[in-house]
Formats: C-alpha cells, structure tokens, sequence
C-alpha cells in the first residue's frame, strides 16, 4: 500500500504586468489556463494557492503563504513571458525546489492569424524558462524544468507532476512523523552508527529512543479480545505458517501486534529501528520470538521497521514505500557466477506487498547471529524490473543515495527460510558488485518492484542530497 501523507505543494502562475492593460483578453485567458493547471496536480496533496502573479507585491504575498505553509515543493506555472521579480519573492525564502512548468496551450500557431494577444496568451509560455533557472541558480535555489503542451493532452507532463508530488510526500512524511530507535544497532557495525541530531538537522527526522524493558510489557493492556481475533485472522490472510495456523495459536502474537499498531499511533512513529541483544528469556523472549511477524505486519501498513538498529535502512524503506507502495529490506545475500546473477535479500521482517504470492512464516530454533529464536517469514518478490536504494554518509556527516535498477528473473532460492531475490544488472554481477561497494553504502538496502530511480533523483533534491547511480 501507498503510504498516506499529504504533501504540501505550493502553486502559482506568473505573467508580466504590462501586458495585462495593453491585452485586456488576457486576463480572463490566463485565469481559465490557471484554473485547469491547478486541476492536473493529484489530490493527493494539500494545495497552497499563491495565485496568478504580476507584480512584486504578488509575489511575496505569495512567499508569505509558502512559509507559513512550511511547502514541501513550490510548483510554477509560466502562462507568458514574466520578468523574475514575480518568482524570485515568492521563493527567496523557501529551501524547496521550484518546478517551472512550461506548459503551452497550443500544439503550434496558426501563423497567418495570430495576433499579438493570441501569441502572448497562448504560445509563449516558453519565453521566461532559461531566464528564471538562471535567476534561481543565482539565488543558489534548487530547480527543475517541465516542458509540454495542453491541447489534446499530455501524458508525459502529468506523469512528472504526479511523480514530484510522490517525491514531496516523502519530506512531508520526514516531518511531520518520528522515527523509534529500540535498543541499540548492532555491536560493531559501525557503518550503522549515527548522530540523531545530524538526522534532524539534515533529514527533518526526529529520533525517540526506547528502552526494551518499556516495549516487554507493550501488549499487558491490550484485552479486546474482538480486535485481537480480527488482529490474528489478518495474520493468518497474510502468512502461510508452516505446518498450519490457527486463531488460537497466533493468538499472543495479534496482542502484540494490536499493541504496536496502538504504539506507533500514539507516538506517531513511521519508522523503527531496533535490535535486541539480551538473553531472551521470559518475557523478553515472548516478544523476541514474534518481533519479526509483528513488525511485518506494520510494513504492510506503511511502518518501515529495521533490524539490526540501522535507521539509514528503515529511512529507504520508507521513501520506497511513500513513492512505490512497496519497502522490502535487503543485503547481498550471495553471486551466483555460473548464471551471472546477484542473490539479495534478507532474513526477518518484509513486505507483503512485494510479495507475488502468499509469504510463508515458520519458527526456527535460534536466529543467525542474533539472539534466540522464533518466527521467521519469507517474502517471494515479484518477477520484473527492481529498484535498490541505500543510504549512506560521508565524514562529514552528509547524506547521500545510492541506487540500482536490475530485473528479477526466475531460478532456485535458499529455502531456509530468508526472503531472496535472483537480480541481473545490466552491468553484470561481478560489475554490480565492485561498483555498489565502491559507492560506500551502508550495510542495508531497500527494495522495491519497478523502476524508480527517475523518482528516487526529485526526493533527492528535495531533500538536497547527492545521489550515485550504479546501473540502470
């Protein structure tokens, strides 16, 4: 499922003031082609309205708006040539990048009989786009460019908006939500480790730290034995266990997963990283044992839960999720050189909805490399084009993307109950390998059907982050 955060996507539209008196036939032409722009933007997000701008005035009221809205985004229509004293205002104080949309009426000019009025209304909208890029990038304003036409539709236009309104749902998301860290990362590895306050400075993302001993006694109140039930049958329509399942024997596991969906609510968590290393009796145990179905079963809603204590991780599985409606966490899991084919995946949580058929659940004595046992569950990834996104930091503390388009193809998997994927990258495995290693990723990465780079490039400008591209 899509991930439901409504970005906030500042809009307007500028013409030059001059023209309005000498053009009177301007003003109802260009308050129409307005109108039926704002309708091409998804409802999906929340519009902040900055109106039709021609003067300087215009524009910082428009700006107002824009900062008091905390905009995600600024879309601009160019509706003729303007000068850039409309624009400038309106986003000199914004860390958000402008999209021009250069978008004309006409397919192309009816030459004979265009008047001066019919050729600024309806034909120039392209006259200001170099011109405003130039003042942004002076203004150091992060910016994009969309180019294309309204008679007889245009598909290729309202793909890109849609795609950065998706793009902007990712920011929004960073914002307005907190992320748990539960326990710590794992001992050791250090490319986990990070400084939660550079996580807010840089990402907007807010760290709640939690102790395991709070989260043992999570599902002591919970004793609604209806929503239990109704909490246990969704477990059972979403996993096949191993050797049956029944109401009575997940029974324990609804509780604790009631409780967490309670949990994230009330502390408005989108993300979760955690990892346990302690002895894993008792209680501890209890939940030990079925934290990695309870948090599958909050990926599916739009949680994106981590193992091993990696937030950069649970940070791409929720980009992914918002811009794909899948967040699959991962690791190169082996190469298979004879077929020349990476095997990646990973053991523990998942997402159903990169599932292309029923995930599987089984309890295993003792968990590779972590503590105790318990229920494992097994996700088998669509067929198809995949995308791979990691994040990573320099030492300076900087963010940075990494990314990878390869295809599943179909062939044997492990079957000791890990989810994998068999991806061919156009580069070869060997080659993907090198080069996925060199761009310096964290240990994780999300996955996620498709192909989503082009999407994955405007969340990071969004977010100004550099991103490096391993193979397409």
């Amino acid at each position: 499922m899509l991930v439901e955060t409504k970005a906030r996507i500042g809009v307007f539209s500028i013409a030059l003031g001059a023209y309005l008196p000498q053009f009177p036939s301007l003003v109802p032409e260009f308050e129409g082609q307005y109108a039926d722009f704002k309708k091409r933007i998804p409802d999906t997000v929340e519009l902040i309205d900055g109106g039709i701008v021609t003067t300087k005035e215009l524009a910082m009221a428009a700006g107002d708006k824009f900062r008091a809205a905390d905009v995600d985004l600024v879309i601009l229509q160019l509706l003729t040539y303007a000068t850039s004293y409309n624009m400038l205002p309106a986003v000199r104080d914004l860390d958000v990048p402008v999209v021009l949309v250069n978008l004309q009426k006409k397919k192309a000019p009816d030459y004979p009989n265009t008047d001066n009025a019919t050729w600024l209304g309806e034909l120039y909208a392209c006259g200001a786009v170099g011109e405003m890029v130039a003042d942004l990038e002076r203004a150091g304003k992060r910016h994009a460019v969309i180019t294309g036409v309204v008679e007889g539709g245009d598909p290729a236009v309202d793909a890109e908006i849609a795609d950065w309104c998706k793009a902007a749902q990712v920011r929004r998301r960073f914002r307005d939500t907190n992320l748990a860290q539960i326990g710590r990362p794992y001992p050791g590895m250090m490319d986990l480790y990070i400084d939660e306050t550079n996580l807010y400075h840089r990402m907007w993302l807010y760290t709640k730290q939690f102790d395991w001993e709070k989260m043992w006694a999570i599902a002591d109140d919970i004793t609604d034995e209806d929503v239990i039930r109704a909490k246990a049958q969704d477990i059972l329509d979403t996993f096949d266990i191993e050797g049956g399942g029944s109401i009575e024997e997940v029974w324990e596991m609804a509780k604790y997963v009631v409780a967490f969906e309670q949990w994230v609510k009330d502390e408005k968590i989108a993300f979760i990283a955690s990892h346990y290393d302690g002895f894993a009796q008792g209680k501890a145990g209890v939940l030990d044992s079925m934290l990695i179905p309870a948090f599958s079963m909050l990926i599916k809603d739009g949680v994106a839960c981590a193992v091993e204590g990696d937030i950069k991780v649970s940070m791409a599985m929720s980009i992914l999720k918002t811009i794909s409606g899948m967040g699959q966490l991962s690791e190169m899991y082996s190469i298979d050189f004879n077929e020349d084919i990476c095997i990646i995946g990973h053991s523990g949580s998942g997402d159903a909805c990169i599932s292309a058929k029923k995930p599987t659940m089984k309890i295993v004595p003792v968990f590779h490399g972590k503590t105790g046992g318990g229920y494992l569950t097994q996700f088998y990834p669509h067929l198809g084009p995949v995308t791979y996104l990691g994040i990573t930091q320099d030492k300076d503390g900087n963010f940075k993307f990494v990314v990878a388009e390869g295809v599943n193809e179909e062939g044997p998997i492990f079957t000791f109950g890990d989810t994998n994927m068999r991806t061919r990258f156009s580069c070869g495995a060997r080659e993907f390998n090198n080069r996925w290693a060199e761009a310096g990723p964290t240990h994780h990465m999300a996955a996620a059907s498709g192909r989503h780079i082009d999407t994955i490039l405007k969340v990071a400008k969004i977010f100004n982050v550099p991103v490096d591209i391993i193979t397409r």
